[in-house]
């Protein structure tokens, strides 16, 4: 099985803008076709790196992976995408999460209904993109002769293809039914993906059409060794740990569907607070064993890496976003550059 488009790349917040701005185009050099950018926390907000990597590169796609679709009135958040656009034409991809507590509901944010919240934020900034003024009257949205009122520039419809970030299976079926294409989340195993195919096909037959129109990146966790030693595989395998251990506490529900045993899923618990400090994770780390980190991240070797990637494609993802642990992601990016399953 091959890719339907290049490799991606994943930027969190790891690194500074503009550290990011050098990565994103070493990807770009080294053959990547896109890269995200994460707005998952209260971090680093997407779309101010997105237009710092968009300004310095030339070909590679850049996308948000994922705005929320509570914080932003879709007015705003289309004139967002619609500008970034204006800077990059036709590289600019809107991904766009239900985001999620207790962080939501600790800045104030009831997520009531977020699959009718989630519809009507996607068609009214679909159809603003595409140049129309838009009256909506929803539950949420509420659009009153809308439209994006360009003064100095040409007005066009922006090509802007909307993601939703899905990972529940009534996310993903409304993803298969409205969506341009799904990103698909990050630690979960191949048995994930392969139910979550079948959702995304039943939404996608509401719309008369099928999974397969839909573009279906996939985040992947990857945390290459630097050598083929055993060290160096173990140094790998520890930091995905660490990461593995944090989202174990923080979404149960996706370890869960991904077989994670509940035994451990308690135990972690057990050490974990939230928000957990990094003592606490290292400490909960030491439950985690190998295997588990294997069945939910690309760790180990060069070779386990590329082999563990090849199985989410297998599985339905159409391309891998490369989430790269360490110190220095060009090692992860020249380990995967002109790779192809």
């Amino acid at each position: 099985m091959t890719t339907t488009q290049p490799l991606a790349l994943y930027l969190q917040d790891a690194h500074s803008v503009r550290d990011a701005m050098d990565i994103a185009a070493y990807a770009e050099a080294k053959g990547f076709g896109a890269v995200w950018q994460a707005e998952s926390r209260l971090v680093r907000e997407a779309s101010v790196p997105m237009a710092a990597i968009a300004a310095t590169t030339e070909r590679i796609k850049v996308g948000s992976g994922v705005v929320d679709s509570w914080t932003r009135n879709p007015a705003r958040l289309a004139a967002t995408f619609s500008t970034l656009d204006d800077l990059a034409p036709g590289r600019v991809l809107l991904g766009i999460g239900a985001w999620w507590d207790p962080l939501a509901s600790k800045v104030g944010i009831t997520r009531t209904n977020p699959l009718q919240q989630m519809r009507e934020v996607v068609e009214s900034v679909r159809a603003l993109l595409a140049d129309e003024t838009v009256t909506y009257h929803g539950d949420f949205v509420h659009l009153d002769g809308v439209e994006l009122d360009y003064v100095h520039q040409e007005r066009r419809p922006k090509d802007v293809p909307i993601y939703i970030g899905a990972t529940g299976p009534k996310m993903l079926e409304l993803t298969g039914e409205i969506a341009d294409g799904v990103v698909l989340n990050y630690l979960v195993s191949p048995q994930y993906n392969r139910q979550a195919m079948e959702r995304l096909q039943v939404g996608a037959e509401r719309s008369g059409r099928s999974v397969d129109d839909l573009d279906r990146p996939q985040l992947v966790v990857c945390s290459v060794a630097s050598s083929d030693d055993p060290a160096d595989r173990k140094d790998a395998l520890d930091g995905a740990r660490l990461l593995v251990t944090q989202y174990l506490g923080q979404q149960p529900h996706i370890m869960k569907a991904s077989g994670v045993p509940e035994s451990l899923l308690e135990k972690v618990h057990a050490v974990l607070s939230w928000p957990a400090t990094h003592e606490q994770v290292v400490a909960a780390s030491e439950l985690v064993p190998d295997d588990v980190v294997q069945l939910i991240c690309a760790a180990g070797t060069a070779a386990e890496c590329r082999e563990k990637v090849a199985t989410y494609l297998a599985d339905g993802a159409t391309c891998p976003i490369l989430y790269p642990l360490g110190p220095d992601p060009r090692a992860m990016i020249d380990a995967f550059a002109g790779w192809a399953p």
